[in-house]
């Protein structure tokens, strides 16, 4: 295999295995350790930005004190020739999006223990106070054994304040970023869940949660929380799974799960002493999000409400016209579902 050039004199590049709006990623062998590395080098063009290049080595160093087998572990990172560049594991299988290429949508099953494998390995992150912020099916790796690991957490952050306006690349990101991340607001872990049940809905639909062609019509979908429910493209779908990946696309981050809750719904909690080896800053308080009875009583009281507005509509002759009450569901997002189809039988334009 041809030889590209050499880094600290450690690590020897083989082969261009794939490159971005960020960086270039090759297959590479630790001299020093004989064993195969992946090696992230920040794109040429962006390697006069001295606050990204300190930002880059910088995330990269917070990532490498992870430890999780979903995961991708960081083994080194720093300076050559004024480039930043990451040494990590080598992954040797395909992504979620080469999967999604393939297959189009995948069994409610398979989905789950993705899904369920980003979310522990997020969950880890999240306690070690470190935020993806890029969640996507490019970013979660499959291992040959079938082990599910997020990739590009340093690369992540220091894309965050670039002046980058490839479409291509901004695009196919923005279809995975939550609400407040997409208006510019500071993000938090909630912002990683989002991306997870971008993830979970297009696995489980085979596409994305909103179709666009610009940001500005992204923004507009979400405030509007125009997302198709996932029975109406997969009705094979359980309804837990559906309702876990609504959750997760919650408008308003204080709705949705944590990480952890979305690891232990999917049956994949995480394993005994997988936990961060950083110390976790503090954070700003957050409110603390519905409980599921809060839950359950709002709906209630929209249906008795919406039965009050069924008994005041009336015919386009000024006769009243009696209506059935709203059918009760199993869960509250049932009841909102079944609300807002009596609402369209029933209303008046």
């Amino acid at each position: 295999m041809r030889t590209l050039e050499r880094i600290r004199d450690r690590y020897t590049l083989e082969e261009e295995l794939g490159r971005g709006g960020m960086a270039l990623v090759y297959r590479a062998r630790d001299e020093q350790l004989d064993r195969p590395v992946a090696v992230k080098l920040l794109a040429a063009h962006l390697g006069a930005d001295e606050g990204l290049r300190e930002r880059f080595v910088r995330e990269a160093r917070l990532a490498a004190q992870l430890q999780h087998p979903n995961v991708v572990a960081v083994y080194d990172a720093g300076e050559e020739d004024g480039r930043p560049f990451i040494v990590g594991e080598l992954v040797s299988g395909p992504t979620v999006a080469d999967r999604l290429a393939e297959r189009g949508r995948l069994p409610a099953e398979e989905a789950s223990r993705i899904v369920a494998g980003a979310a522990r390995g997020l969950a880890c992150a999240h306690e070690a106070g470190l935020v993806h912020r890029d969640v996507k099916p490019q970013n979660l790796l499959i291992a040959r054994d079938g082990t599910v690991k997020v990739a590009d957490f340093g690369i992540a952050r220091a894309g965050e304040s670039t002046g980058l306006t490839e479409l291509g690349t901004i695009l196919g990101t923005a279809a995975y970023i939550a609400p407040e991340q997409a208006r510019g607001e500071r993000v938090g872990p909630a912002a990683d869940v989002y991306g997870l049940g971008a993830v979970l809905y297009e696995l489980l639909t085979g596409r994305p949660p909103h179709v666009f062609r610009t940001l500005a019509e992204l923004v507009e979908r979400q405030q509007r929380a125009e997302i198709r429910p996932v029975g109406e493209l997969a009705p094979d779908v359980p309804k837990a799974l559906e309702e876990l990946a609504m959750r997760c696309l919650a408008l308003d981050p204080r709705y949705r799960p944590t990480a952890t809750e979305v690891a232990d719904e999917l049956g994949g909690g995480r394993r005994a002493g997988t936990a961060a080896t950083l110390v976790r800053p503090q954070e700003p308080s957050r409110a603390p999000r519905p409980r599921a009875g809060w839950l359950v009583g709002a709906a209630a009281a929209l249906a008795a409400l919406a039965v009050g507005l069924g008994v005041a509509l009336t015919r386009d002759d000024g006769g009243s016209e009696p209506v059935g009450p709203v059918p009760r569901g199993e869960t509250p997002a049932q009841d909102a579902r079944n609300l807002a189809d009596w609402l369209r039988e029933h209303g008046r334009e």
